[in-house]
């Protein structure tokens, strides 16, 4: 089913702010079709047959483009690094949370072509959805102009993005790659409690990792990052454990079932 101009909402223009990417300012089925979630492909009148139009293969594009060009900038900007931190900084900028940061910027939620379900959910600003369809949009700009402009464009908003990384002397951010994980596999966002204890020339502090109501990981360290980050670690051993963890020592509770977004159950689950 092609999209025509009758199903172009004007509100793919200028003012958006998506002419940061280089879109066109009256849009195009392309960039119409980077737009459309599976929800509202599903709830038009195709057919019985008739496949559903919407934007997952262009997100499918788009994800082996942007990564193509974060490897190309991490390999030609800092040639001392070795394999592991490129890998590393890569997914630090080029991840669900950092995805729907940009897309947020850009005002990508305000132009989704939504179904009505999705649409009482909140899709326009859930981290997923939003990073997806940066991802379809990158797919789009690249059928449409090329590797060349696809670069010209993206290189310099993630070369700040690494740069400031590498100044700062991170390689691994837990706390990141859990926010990754909980947000792509569940749609929450981890919460952090910290208590400090001892004396002021040494203190310890001692942190507890949330996600949703559960609780999921605990650390402890001589700052509240270093305590906060092996929460985390802790947490995501947890997450990726092939069986369901044990109760978190001194807490008095294990995780509750957190159920994944496909339906299944993870490592939270007791």
């Amino acid at each position: 089913m092609a999209i025509t101009q009758a199903d172009r909402p004007s509100r793919l223009n200028r003012e958006a702010g998506l002419e940061v990417l280089g879109i066109p300012p009256d849009g195009g089925p392309l960039y119409e079709l980077a737009l459309t979630h599976r929800s509202h492909a599903f709830e038009q009148p195709l057919g019985e047959t008739a496949p559903a139009i919407h934007n997952e293969r262009l997100e499918f594009l788009g994800d082996s483009i942007l990564g193509a060009v974060v490897t190309t900038l991490l390999y030609q900007d800092y040639p001392e690094l070795p394999e592991g931190d490129m890998a590393r900084l890569r997914a630090s900028v080029v991840n669900t949370v950092a995805l729907a940061e940009l897309a947020r910027d850009l005002g990508i939620g305000d132009h989704l072509r939504l179904g009505r379900g999705e649409e009482a959910t909140g899709g326009r600003t859930k981290p997923s959805l939003l990073a997806n369809t940066f991802e379809a949009l990158v797919g789009a700009l690249y059928l449409d102009q090329g590797m060349e402009h696809v670069t010209s464009v993206l290189r310099p908003m993630f070369a700040a993005k690494v740069s400031d990384l590498v100044a700062g002397g991170e390689r691994y951010d837990a706390k990141n790659a859990l926010q990754e994980v909980a947000v792509r596999d569940f749609a929450l966002v981890p919460s952090y409690r910290v208590t400090a204890s001892g004396p002021d020339h040494a203190k310890r502090f001692a942190a507890e990792v949330v996600v949703g109501k559960d609780l999921v990981g605990a650390g402890r360290g001589h700052s509240k990052k270093e305590a906060e980050q092996n929460a985390a670690r802790a947490a995501l051993k947890q997450l990726t454990a092939s069986a369901a963890p044990a109760p978190v020592h001194g807490s008095g509770r294990s995780p509750g079932a957190v159920h994944r977004r496909d339906g299944g159950r993870d490592a939270f689950a007791s």
